[in-house]
């Protein structure tokens, strides 16, 4: 009897561990909503981060007039359910400015252009079109109202403004589609579009980064030309203020097609096909 007893009790111990196991095994697996970064400063993250995240800086960029460490893109994003300890992958801005070398640009187009100025972590400014037989073709490049020469070192995110030949003068190009899109890749369409930016308005914007186009002046049609560096104005909004999905729909664009949503479904020509028309110069 006391062998049997022994035996009962040894196995009401034993399924108390089992069920504690249990417990502790499910609370691990437990998933959290991972809070929206972007805008924060990545010392806020360091300083409060009660489900453990690991965070990794995957790049910084440097701003002039921003503070350090301010969070520019996060992976995954705000609002996904993760375990606690999940790996997330952040861009911030860099503390202080870092050298770039500027590329060799004289002779490209402006959509060449823009791309390297881009890759190298430099900023592009002001399209400015000058009487030259070479149409669309980069001449010269400068900062601040100062020529700079391919090879010199100038800091990240430096603001380059571009020279570019008019040709024959007849150098047109039709606004590109930037509904939905943010700040940066906004101004890289229209740049590599060979038009300018024009006025941006912010207000009531809270988090410039993450903001997105919901007006845009002139509008995109697919088929309208405007002359080289034409200015387009930008309106932007916080993304969670306004329904981008709906906006994108209502300029008849395949809303599961965000992230492009140049690719019009009503015969109007797409992105690639004005591309590779030399007289869109897209």
């Amino acid at each position: 009897m006391l062998h049997l007893l022994i035996m009962l009790g040894i196995s009401i111990v034993l399924l108390i561990l089992v069920f504690q196991f249990i417990r502790i095994y499910a609370r691990q697996g437990e998933e959290y909503e991972l809070p929206e970064m972007i805008g924060r400063n990545i010392s806020d993250l360091q300083a409060d981060n009660p489900i453990e995240l690991d965070v990794v800086i995957v790049d910084s960029i440097y701003r002039p007039g921003e503070e350090g460490g301010t969070i520019l893109t996060q992976s995954p994003k705000g609002g996904t359910m993760i375990k606690k300890g999940r790996k997330v992958y952040f861009t911030i801005t860099a503390y202080t400015p870092e050298d770039a070398v500027l590329p060799e640009l004289a002779g490209l187009t402006v959509r060449q252009a823009v791309s390297e100025l881009i890759n190298n972590g430099l900023q592009v400014g002001k399209l400015k079109f000058v009487d030259d037989p070479y149409k669309n073709n980069v001449i010269d490049q400068s900062s601040k109202g100062k020529t700079i020469y391919a090879g010199q070192q100038i800091e990240r995110g430096t603001v380059v403004d571009l020279v570019v030949g008019l040709g024959d003068g007849t150098g047109r190009s039709i606004v590109p589609f930037v509904i939905g899109k943010t700040p940066d890749r906004a101004r890289r369409d229209i740049l590599s579009a060979s038009l300018n930016v024009g006025r941006e308005h912010f207000s009531g914007v809270k988090n410039r980064q993450s903001a997105v186009v919901y007006r845009q002046e002139p509008d995109y049609t697919g088929a309208l030309q405007y002359p080289y560096g034409t200015s387009v104005d930008l309106w932007y909004a916080d993304p969670e203020s306004i329904d981008v999905e709906k906006m994108v729909r209502e300029f008849k664009v395949d809303s599961s097609k965000i992230d492009d949503p140049n690719l019009i479904d009503d015969g109007r020509p797409s992105p690639e096909q004005i591309e590779e028309n030399d007289d869109w110069a897209w």
